[in-house]
């Protein structure tokens, strides 16, 4: 013979997973790395902040953010562009760096001093991290980015983060700006456009931001 049942008592703490464990950053920097190698085929340097070695597959354009921002219309939406702190990081042809000397006296840009710097072979970049998978983005990455700010708080500060990330599968040459573009490769960015335009917008700033100075510092500066 059958006992009555037992009454089901809920409880009065409902049952729910426990938190996950936050990643290990050894791991996390082990995954990213991968991504970079692996799927990206970009090489790396050993150790911690993740870097990258520049020159191989690409040099890179290092200009202020304020003057990036009015350059990034010049570039299809797969060109990758990164920004760390208030520098923002055009990645550009292998060898562009050697070229950017001669091709900024032939733009009559040689004279000034601009805030524009190319890293080529044997330098270093800090990797930004790695972005969310484009089929689990809610919007385009170029749709969430922050307007670009006032004069000297540009950027976001700490670790680089990709404003047009790199695409796996996709060949990073053809997206890159280079000087080929001018004979007759009517896929690749031009890099004299670009040049052009970050050297333009990197005076412009430079002649705000001495504008702004008190006239004593002006009369320093000259």
């Amino acid at each position: 013979m059958l006992g009555a049942p037992h009454p089901v008592i809920a409880s009065a703490t409902p049952l729910v997973p426990l938190p996950r464990r936050p990643l290990d950053p050894a791991v996390a920097s082990g995954q990213v790395r991968r991504w970079y190698e692996n799927e990206l085929g970009w090489p790396t340097v050993p150790g911690d902040p993740l870097r990258l070695a520049v020159g191989v597959r690409y040099d890179v354009l290092d200009v202020p953010a304020e003057a990036g921002y009015a350059a990034l219309r010049r570039l299809p939406a797969d060109s990758p562009v990164a920004l760390h702190g208030d520098r923002m990081l055009f990645l550009v042809a292998a060898g562009s760096a050697e070229e950017l000397p001669g091709l900024l006296e032939w733009l009559d840009w040689g004279s000034l001093s601009l805030d524009l710097v190319a890293v080529g072979a044997g330098g270093l970049m800090e990797a930004p991290s790695r972005p969310v998978p484009r089929e689990k983005r809610d919007t385009p990455l170029s749709d969430s980015l922050p307007p670009p700010g006032p004069p000297g708080r540009v950027g976001s500060q700490g670790a680089a983060v990709w404003l047009r990330p790199p695409e796996p599968g996709c060949e990073a040459g053809a997206s890159l700006p280079t000087l080929s573009a001018l004979g007759g490769c009517e896929d690749a960015p031009d890099l004299v456009r670009l040049v052009n335009t970050v050297a333009t917008q990197c005076h412009r700033v430079r002649l705000r931001r001495v504008c702004a100075q008190p006239p004593a510092s002006r009369a320093q500066g000259r």
